[in-house]
């Protein structure tokens, strides 16, 4: 079966099928930004399947000093970081009030895989619908997910995707910036993009093996 890889945007795409070249067995995609727009994108990707497993990709906003700029993560756990409810005590994940799902974990296998054949720090990866502007905000999310290293916008929703058509999901971020107060100036996106093209050449005999098990 083929495997999906989603992305964001076209400059993403095109920076992981510059990689991934002559791989017949997989597609990648520019899913949109946002996790509802990549849930349905993945989704109806999905629906003309068969896949085998679906990879979320791009760059993100890494956690200093975990997550330096250039430097890649493979998501060990994929955390919509801001669903829930705000109450007096504080922030109530979804699942506390009684419902939904916060968290999608990718195979522990694939993540140890990933981790070894690009060099890439293994922790979770927020999904939030509003990127993180300020310090405060960043030691906030920091608190409450100790194990975080970057924060995008689509990998929860590609996941949720993936967990209704029963597919396996992984995501791997190159990252672009700091979590935290927005300096367009100090932003490294395009070596973001070499980075992330350059972790999914590596990664490519990883997913070739995957995909034939």
């Amino acid at each position: 079966m083929r495997i999906l890889v989603a992305t964001a945007v076209p400059v993403e795409r095109d920076a992981v099928a510059r990689a991934l070249a002559g791989a017949t067995d997989v597609e990648v995609l520019a899913a949109g930004v946002g996790p509802a727009r990549a849930a349905a994108a993945t989704a109806t990707a999905l629906a003309a399947g068969p896949y085998g497993l679906v990879v979320s990709a791009g760059i993100a906003g890494g956690f200093l000093p975990d997550a330096p700029v250039g430097s890649l993560v493979v998501a060990d756990e994929i955390t919509a970081a801001d669903l829930g409810a705000e109450t007096a005590d504080g922030f109530v994940p979804v699942t506390e009030l009684g419902f939904g799902t916060v968290s999608h974990r990718p195979p522990e296998a694939l993540v140890r895989d990933a981790v070894a054949a690009t060099g890439a720090r293994a922790g979770a990866v927020l999904t939030v619908s509003t990127v993180t502007g300020t310090a405060a905000r960043a030691a906030l999310l920091k608190g409450r997910h100790p194990t975080a290293l970057a924060e995008a916008m689509e990998g929860f929703g590609v996941a949720e995707a993936a967990a209704v058509h029963g597919v396996p999901v992984l995501e791997i971020r190159a990252v672009s910036n700091p979590v935290g107060p927005r300096d367009r100036a100090a932003w490294r996106i395009g070596d973001a993009l070499e980075a992330l093209a350059e972790g999914f050449g590596k990664l490519a005999p990883v997913l070739e093996s995957w995909n034939t098990v």
